[in-house]
């Protein structure tokens, strides 16, 4: 950070100040994780001087060799790492990967398509009237069964037979158990519609069996990069070969120019990484974290959707404790425990407020914590929800939550 410090101060500091506040505390946002040095160098690298609008061997500009080179490499880890005929590394974000498969299969304006509501585990670019997806698609949304919190399947098709989508959408933001990816595609073969899996939370997971793979399964799979990958920001598609001509059109120049290639660069970094033998044994810690994790908050009394988790994440519903999620997550976030307030279902409360709280393990197994940290941390986050409004509690909190971190370090395997 030398050229840092000198040109910019300011952003140096803020820089130094959140490398403290994640050496210190615990990030438990389900969507997040800890990247390598070797990510983060390749991020920060010459790359970014360059544009390179097209695709490898056929480029809008001069000069993109290497850029070709690199972006090959990430397209061939992440054909190996998931078994895909095709992949594109281009979209810049989860988001974009899911605009492209839009484009790719409906009409604007036109078209409909299905997909998890939001309030009780979808995501937003999934089809919410305030994202651009609702406001592009006719938009027909299914949700859990409100007795068992898990999807039903029997539902979902029934539905599909009255809507006719074009497009059915499976995957979640928050949906803490196994999804069944064979289910969705016959549902939607059933009513001659496409369907896409946005594994963006678990594509780590799914990559190493941990999880089942929808991709080979559906139709089109969307992901990031940077959950249980552990790599840059970023998004990416997987599909069978049949259909890369009209994807990478959706991608380029339908829904963006000039890639990031700094970024696709590290992606081609944390995919080597995970195309290793220890990430497969890291995924699977991810789960058996949550799982430890869940039974120590459900034995300290908090009520788990659905009663556990079969993933990464698990959601915590407050409604019996009348405290609210904005003010768990509060409560916690001063005592150096990084969550976020999350929807549930039946929630009566508005987004910004909510009735539960969202929990994962992806960051802090990288960090290398295993079961027995899980027991701390649990009975840590019951602590402060028992009062949210005990500052004494949370200083007391954040202070064994510096002494239990402190010694983990913040990037895979300690590089």
């Amino acid at each position: 950070m030398l050229y840092l410090k000198k040109t910019d101060p300011e952003i140096a500091d803020l820089l130094e100040k959140e490398r403290q506040r994640q050496i210190q505390g615990l990030e438990l946002v389900a969507s997040e994780n800890l990247v390598s040095k070797a990510v983060l160098e390749a991020m920060g690298s010459i790359f970014t001087n360059k544009y390179a609008e097209g695709y490898p061997g056929k480029r809008y500009y001069g000069g993109c060799g290497f850029y070709d080179i690199a972006e090959d490499l990430a397209r061939e880890r992440m054909k190996k790492l998931f078994g895909a005929e095709h992949a594109n590394v281009q979209p810049h974000s989860g988001t974009q990967a899911n605009m492209a498969i839009y484009f790719a299969t409906m009409e604007c304006g036109k078209d409909r398509m299905m997909s998890m509501s939001l309030s009780q585990g979808g995501h937003l670019s999934h089809g919410s009237p305030v994202s651009f997806s609702g406001k592009m698609y006719q938009v027909t949304q299914y949700g859990v069964d409100l007795e068992t919190e898990m999807l039903d399947y029997g539902v979902v098709e029934e539905m599909a037979r009255k809507v006719r989508p074009r497009l059915i959408v499976c995957g979640a933001s928050a949906y803490p158990r196994e999804i069944d990816f064979k289910a969705f595609q016959e549902i939607a073969e059933g009513v001659d519609a496409k369907c896409m899996a946005d594994i963006a939370h678990i594509a780590g997971l799914c990559a190493t069996g941990v999880h089942n793979t929808s991709v080979g399964v559906v139709d089109f799979t969307t992901t990031t990069t940077h959950k249980t990958l552990r790599g840059p920001r970023g998004g990416a598609i997987l599909c069978d070969s049949e259909y890369a001509q009209m994807v990478d059109k959706a991608v380029f120049p339908g829904m963006q120019g000039g890639p990031l290639m700094h970024t696709i660069a590290a992606k081609a970094v944390c995919l080597k990484e995970a195309l290793q033998p220890s990430f497969r044994e890291y995924n699977r810690q991810i789960v058996k974290n949550a799982r430890r994790l869940a039974g120590t908050l459900a034995d300290a009394g908090l009520r788990l959707v659905s009663g556990g988790t079969d993933n990464h994440l698990m959601l915590i519903d407050l409604t019996e404790t009348q405290i609210t999620g904005l003010e768990a997550e509060v409560a916690l976030g001063k005592a150096g425990i990084t969550v976020n307030k999350n929807t549930i279902p039946r929630e009566t409360r508005s987004p910004f407020i909510t009735s539960g709280l969202r929990i994962g393990t992806p960051a802090i197994t990288t960090r290398g914590m295993k079961e027995p940290e899980m027991e701390q941390i649990g009975t840590l986050i019951a602590r402060v929800l028992r009062d949210v409004h005990d500052e004494t509690t949370i200083k007391q909190v954040k202070d064994e939550v510096i002494a239990l971190a402190s010694p983990f370090p913040i990037h895979p395997e300690g590089t």
